[in-house]
């Protein structure tokens, strides 16, 4: 339906904030510019890329790569279906009473903040990242993203 959700942070890496890149509070409201929606089919990833400027007029880009996976924290009440997305509740109706979790999708975003702007770069991290989780791959999240962040990044216009 046309109902709205909330988008929320899940998880952050690393939890505190860097000197030179602070975490952007209401980063979730850049990471689906068109809205938090649910969706009746699982559509394609999708990547772009948002400038940040803060207050001191230093650039932040934001590489978002949002994909669709199936919601399983659903509750059947009478013939409507619940679905509770953060502390908002979206009803629809259904004609069953019953739903399989397959057939309502949410969105999820992976979001790298850089003071540097290398969007092919940082779209090929988000790419392994999602292959981590979407694969269940024996790799954990804090291992594959820390060495990603200790990876040495050449200056720009040298050699790679």
């Amino acid at each position: 339906g046309p109902t709205e959700g909330l988008g929320k942070i899940i998880q952050r890496f690393p939890q505190k904030d860097w000197e030179d890149t602070p975490f952007p509070q209401g980063i979730e409201l850049f990471c689906q510019p068109g809205g938090w929606q649910l969706s009746k089919e699982r559509k394609q990833p999708t990547f772009f890329v948002v400038v940040l400027t803060d207050i001191d007029s230093e650039r932040h880009y934001c590489s978002c790569l949002t994909f669709y996976e199936a919601e399983i924290n659903l509750q059947v009440r009478d013939s409507h279906v619940s679905v509770f997305k953060g502390t908002k509740e979206i009803e629809g109706e259904e004609e069953s009473g019953l739903i399989q979790p397959a057939e309502v999708f949410a969105p999820k975003s992976l979001v790298l903040v850089s003071r540097l702007d290398y969007p092919e770069i940082f779209r090929a991290c988000l790419g392994l990242i999602y292959t981590v989780y979407v694969d269940s791959l024996n790799v954990s999240l804090e291992t594959l993203i820390a060495n990603l962040c200790s990876c040495l990044v050449p200056a720009s216009g040298g050699s790679q």
